[in-house]
């Protein structure tokens, strides 16, 4: 009885990665039997799909990254007595874009500056960190939108080459349109799988920019307050 469920739990651990190599191995085989132009296709979607894969994969640890930081820096911020304590422990929280923001701004005040000046430099400062966040977004907006025409022209292609198979074997079988109807589903398929994950990266990716462009600013009129409480009251005037 041992032996039997030891070797039906092998069997059910090996079913998985067989299935895998089986379906890999298909996949290879149709990619294999299209023609030169479904393979330029082919290429072209799949330099697509890496290149936004490591744009969403070093975004999204950038993004987790500076959410943690930013959450760490603005609790730090509030508990500290004096902006020179916080400038002081800045460096720690550098992935958070709300640090590049305080530092804009506590230069300016450093120069004597005033509130309008100092809220300007924080301003500068944050439409700086979201267009370093957003650097190479434009790819996954692109990729969204090409990949899927793309792979329809290597459908239109397949189905082409369909027709043309029908002709020259001059009757309606199997053999002669399944080359062509292959080229025309897997190019489709490619496309749509290099397309899905670029548009939800973009959106998602895009929100939590969003999300970071609106912190910015709520922390910019927040060291401002805080800059005010700093200056030392003006001596009232007396009549």
């Amino acid at each position: 009885m041992f032996v039997y469920n030891y070797e039906s739990l092998q069997n059910k651990m090996h079913f998985p990665s067989l299935l895998a190599a089986v379906v890999g191995g298909e996949i290879v085989d149709l990619v294999g039997e299209t023609g030169p132009v479904a393979k330029l296709v082919l290429l072209s979607l799949l330099i697509f799909s890496l290149v936004s894969w490591a744009i969403i994969l070093s975004k999204w640890s950038l993004v987790r990254r500076a959410r943690v930081q930013s959450g760490r820096f603005v609790r730090a911020f509030r508990k500290a007595q004096r902006l020179q304590d916080v400038s002081a422990v800045a460096e720690q929280f550098k992935p958070s874009p709300l640090v590049a923001v305080f530092e804009g701004g506590f230069a300016e005040h450093k120069r004597q500056g005033s509130s309008i000046a100092i809220q300007r430099a924080m301003q500068i400062a944050c439409s700086e960190e979201v267009t370093r966040l957003e650097r190479n977004m434009p790819w996954l907006a692109i990729t969204g939108a090409v990949t899927p025409f793309v792979g329809l022209f290597g459908t239109v292609w397949g189905i082409i080459d369909a027709f043309h198979g029908l002709g020259t074997a001059g009757a309606a079988t199997l053999r002669a349109v399944a080359p062509g109807i292959s080229e025309a589903l897997i190019t489709t398929a490619a496309g749509l799988a290099a397309a899905i994950p670029a548009v939800i990266a973009y959106n998602l990716l895009g929100s939590s920019i969003r999300e970071f462009a609106a912190r910015g600013d709520d922390f910019a009129l927040e060291m401002l307050n805080a800059v005010e409480r700093a200056q030392p009251a003006a001596p009232e005037v007396r009549r």
